[in-house]
């Protein structure tokens, strides 16, 4: 027995999307559990000062759900937060849905061929079963704090970007940020204006291009509420998206508008940073694409501020008043921010990062330990061999690097063909084959050359991209490749039985 078919881990957009996706296929009986008191996933951890989107509002949403609602071309964190609240609420899943509940562990049943879940909730311990598990568990969303001594010993303030105490006020402080990653570069503009000073601490510095991030106009807020306006939007948008990454990170060594990416780069910093020798700091040695880049409007500029350090000697140990650094220096500060990104890629056994969760399937074979033993892999993004009635919607090799609604997408419509399949032939086990399963790993190996990341440059970018084995587990692909794939990929991949 079983208290429900299938469990939804994380009601962020992915553990939205994936509850639609079964709602529409009339596979209801499932829950959502959340480890946060809304929904929102990253837009409910997030609230950093400045934290927006960084590609067009109009791809960042559900393609059958088009807010007609956005204020700005990039919407700032507060919308996306509101609009997961108007997609749970339009679609009836707060019923469904377990606020303030953290999956601690999901071990497999091979007797009853169910997954038990061991949760905590403000009441306690509980447990959970159930048939099928859908992991939606995002990537930004677990703050990855620095491997640097002491960073326990700061007698101030310490916060991370993702985790924003917002009783904290900043004004006439002395404030260090360790980090100038996505997140960075969007707080150190918001802040830097009301501190008394602010030291930037940079490892490797980031790619920044400006963005078009302004106010809509009436005209623009008419058209989207009419349908044809709201996909003549999403449709440009898109194209843009696909552009700016997919097309020119997915298949750099083909596309030679990519490799120009870096001049112009480099031709703003010269518009935006006075001091060449503050710019020259600033400019990153590794081509564009390598890792996540910036996109902002004064990031740069906020160099040029007298009450603004960069500094970029390594840090050598944070101590109870501030921040030392290899040659000696003492910074002095009273609040430090943690700019320090996410638990992304990470696999190591005991850290499934990936999952969100440790997972242990039949036999007592954790997932953390294939992963470390057999490299990150999973067939379209999505299943794992070895581990029946288990899919993700962020796994490896399913991101193609535009917007996370298109992945969430083709996700979820990839495990709702196996669950509405498994339904048809009346089975309880699903599971893809491991012959699949190699043959999927072996096309992302083989077509990953073209891809910016195995360029030599990219050596010198310390990008999360890049796992514990030196892969990149992103799908080398373009968005609607990865759309069709998921509604076509070969159903007897899967094993379905009793």
């Amino acid at each position: 027995m079983h208290d429900v078919e299938t469990v939804i881990v994380g009601a962020g957009f992915s553990g939205i999307g994936a509850a639609i996706g079964l709602d529409r296929v009339g596979m209801s009986d499932y829950v959502v559990v959340e480890a946060g008191d809304e929904p929102g996933g990253t837009w409910y951890w997030n609230t950093y000062p400045g934290i927006a989107v960084d590609i067009p509002s109009f791809s960042y949403q559900f393609s059958f759900e088009q807010s007609s609602a956005w204020s700005r071309t990039y919407a700032h964190g507060h919308e996306l937060k509101t609009y997961a609240e108007h997609c749970v609420d339009k679609y009836g899943l707060r019923p469904r849905i377990r606020f303030a509940t953290t999956v601690r562990s999901a071990d497999f049943d091979e007797a009853q061929g169910i997954w038990r879940l061991a949760l905590d909730t403000a009441d306690g311990p509980a447990t959970l079963s159930a048939r099928f598990l859908v992991n939606a568990g995002g990537v930004l969303t677990v703050p990855k704090l620095p491997d640097i001594a002491g960073v326990d010993s700061f007698a101030g303030v310490t916060m991370h970007t993702a985790r924003w105490d917002h009783t904290q006020d900043l004004r006439g402080k002395r404030v260090a940020i360790i980090g100038t990653g996505a997140s960075a570069v969007q707080v150190i503009p918001e802040i830097a204006p009301i501190v008394e000073r602010l030291t930037v601490f940079q490892r490797t510095p980031i790619w920044c291009f400006p963005k078009f991030d302004v106010p809509l106009s009436k005209t623009a807020q008419t058209m989207m509420r009419l349908p044809f306006g709201k996909s003549l939007q999403r449709l440009i948008s898109q194209a843009f998206v696909e552009l700016t990454f997919p097309l020119a990170a997915q298949y750099f060594t083909v596309n030679p508008m990519a490799k120009r990416m870096g001049a112009v780069g480099r031709a703003y910093l010269r518009k935006q940073v006075d001091d060449p020798v503050l710019r020259d700091k600033l400019t990153p040695r590794y081509a564009v694409g390598c890792k996540r880049p910036g996109f902002h409007n004064t990031y740069l500029s906020t160099f040029n501020r007298d009450n603004v350090d960069l500094v970029t000697e390594p840090i050598d140990k944070i101590t109870g008043s501030g921040v030392s650094t290899t040659d000696g220096s003492l910074h002095e500060v009273d609040v430090l921010i943690l700019a320090t990104g996410f638990k992304v890629f990470a696999a190591h056994d005991g850290d499934d990062s990936v999952a969100t969760f440790p997972v242990t399937g039949p036999g007592g074979r954790s997932l953390a330990r294939f992963w470390d033993d057999n490299r990150l892999q999973a067939y379209e993004g999505v299943s794992v061999p070895g581990f029946p009635n288990f899919f993700t919607v962020f796994g490896p090799y399913g991101y193609v690097g535009s917007s996370y609604f298109a992945l969430i997408e083709a996700q979820t419509r990839h495990i709702v063909r196996c669950l509405d399949a498994a339904r048809r032939r009346r089975a309880t086990r699903v599971e893809v084959r491991r012959e699949a399963n190699d043959r999927y790993f072996a096309e992302m190996m083989r077509k990953r050359h073209r891809q910016i990341f195995w360029q030599d440059s990219c050596q010198l970018s310390n990008s999360y991209y890049f796992d514990q084995h030196g892969d990149v587990p992103l799908r080398p692909a373009s968005t609607p490749e990865a759309y069709w794939r998921s509604r076509r990929f070969p159903i007897d991949d899967y094993e379905f039985s009793c």
